[in-house]
C-alpha cells in the first residue's frame, strides 16, 4: 500500500467516522461503564445502552438525564417509553427495530441524531422530518423502503445514511429527491446500489462536504461531482 493510499483511506476512515458521530467512541468503554441488564438499573447517568429481552426495559421512561441512548431489539411499547426521554440528543435504534409507529418520536425535541438498524415492518419515514432539532438521520437495511422521495423536504438535515446491509444492498432509484438540500453536509450509503448511476443530484448540495458510498457509478460521474 502506498504512502499515498494509506494517508487517503485515513482521511476517508476519519470523515466516515466523523460524520457518523462515532470519532470519540470508544466501545470498550460503552461495554464497561454504559451497558445495562435492565432499566432499572440505570441510574441518573446521561448515557446508557441496553437491549430488550422480554420487559427488562420498563421503567426506562423515568431516567430523565439521559442524552445518549444506544437501545436494541427495540419494539412500540419500548420506544414509547423512549419517547418520554426529552433530554435525549442522540438516539442509536440498533438491530432489530420492530416498532411499527415512529410518532412517538416526535416529542423529543431536542434530539440531534438519529439511527435505526434494520426497521423491517416500516416503509414511511417521512414523519421524522417533522424533529426541529435532528441534524443527522442514518437509516440502514430499510427493506421496505421503496425509495428517497420522503427526503425531498429535508432541509434542516446534515447528514443523511441511507445504507444496505453487508449481504443484502439498498437499491437506490435515484439520488434526485436530494438536490437543493440546502444543509446537506454528508451523505452515507455503504451497500447501495444506484439504479440511474448519476451522482450530478448533489452537485446542487452546495454545503457536501462528504459522500461516503461504494463505486456504483462511472468514475466519470465521481470526477463530475469533485469539480462541481
Amino acid at each position: 500500500m502506498s504512502g499515498a493510499f494509506a494517508s487517503y483511506s485515513s482521511i476517508e476512515s476519519a470523515l466516515d467516522a466523523r460524520f457518523r458521530g462515532h470519532s470519540d467512541r470508544d466501545w470498550q468503554e460503552w461495554k464497561e461503564s454504559h451497558y445495562y441488564e435492565a432499566a432499572t438499573d440505570i441510574l441518573d447517568v446521561e448515557r446508557a445502552w441496553i437491549g430488550r429481552r422480554q420487559l427488562n426495559y420498563r421503567g426506562i421512561a423515568a431516567k430523565k438525564m439521559l442524552k445518549h441512548l444506544i437501545a436494541a431489539n427495540v419494539d412500540q411499547a419500548f420506544l414509547e417509553e423512549i419517547a418520554e426521554l426529552g433530554e435525549l440528543r442522540r438516539l442509536e435504534l440498533e438491530w432489530p427495530f420492530l416498532a411499527t409507529d415512529l410518532t412517538p418520536l416526535l416529542s423529543l425535541k431536542r434530539l440531534k441524531h438519529l439511527s435505526i438498524d434494520s426497521p423491517r415492518k416500516l416503509s414511511d419515514f417521512s414523519t421524522l422530518l417533522e424533529l426541529p432539532s435532528l441534524r443527522t438521520l442514518l437509516i440502514t437495511n430499510a427493506k421496505k423502503m421503496p425509495d428517497l422521495e420522503w427526503l425531498r423536504n429535508a432541509h434542516n438535515l446534515e447528514v443523511i445514511g441511507i445504507e444496505g446491509a453487508i449481504d443484502s444492498p439498498y437499491k437506490i432509484e435515484s439520488l434526485a429527491p436530494l438536490a437543493d438540500l440546502g444543509s446537506l453536509r454528508a451523505f452515507l450509503g455503504i451497500s447501495t446500489q444506484l439504479a440511474d448511476k448519476r451522482l450530478m443530484p448533489l452537485a446542487q448540495c452546495q454545503k457536501l462536504e462528504y459522500l461516503g458510498i461504494a463505486q456504483c457509478a462511472p468514475r466519470s460521474e465521481f470526477a463530475l461531482l469533485h469539480e462541481a
